[in-house]
């Protein structure tokens, strides 16, 4: 009986184990850009090394919304205000190089496309973009982008699906190293979900 009792007691206690890490894998799971290639998944894809624990859950930079009024502070725009993830917000990479950037053309169409690890009931996507001549020096602040979204996605409270592409044009009239900033605002939090990729017009 006493063997019984200690595999049955170990057997639970690998079940309830399993449970958490399951548990705590789903609490970090939700969702980053892939295209333009944000710094969160450059990280993780290996591209940019050093990263810290970002590389391990590149869809977990989760902040407060309301962004650009409210939202992450300057300065903590691209780790959405976490400082676990700070390595996003260096305008150099781990390594002290330059952010691998995606080259675009100004005025053009571009697809976007997010990657969902959990769905939530979404209010809509917004994409920001540096102004020309902006400051590359530091971390991001609002004073570097145009705070009027070249693109919004209204999603009216529904859960995307696991992969999501949308279209939209580009603004024209830059050229050279710039940010885009995309927001994924969550419907029935009071969080966003921030991702920044370096692109090249």
């Amino acid at each position: 009986m006493r063997t019984r009792t200690k595999i049955y007691a170990a057997a639970l206690g690998m079940a309830t184990t399993g449970a958490l890490v399951l548990s705590s894998g789903g609490a970090s799971g939700h969702g980053y850009t892939d295209l333009p290639v944000s710094r969160q998944k450059l990280c993780q894809n290996g591209s940019v090394s050093n990263c810290g624990s970002i590389q391990w859950e590149p869809q977990s930079v989760e902040g407060p919304k309301g962004f650009p009024g409210g939202g992450a502070a300057d300065g903590q725009i691209c780790s959405g205000n976490n400082t676990r993830f700070a390595q996003l917000d260096s305008p150099k990479t781990p390594g002290g190089g330059a952010w691998p950037t995606t080259r675009v053309s100004g005025g053009q169409s571009y697809t976007f496309r997010w990657q969902f690890t959990a769905r939530h009931a979404t209010t809509d996507f917004k994409y920001y973009v540096t102004k020309q001549g902006w400051n590359q020096n530091h971390n991001l602040a609002r004073s570097d982008l145009n705070l009027t979204p070249f693109l919004t996605v209204p999603y009216n409270n529904q859960q995307p699906p696991a992969t999501l592409s949308h279209s939209g044009a580009l603004p024209s009239g830059l050229s050279g190293h710039h940010v885009i900033v995309a927001v994924w605002t969550i419907a029935d939090t009071a969080n966003a979900f921030y991702a920044c990729s370096d692109v090249t017009f």
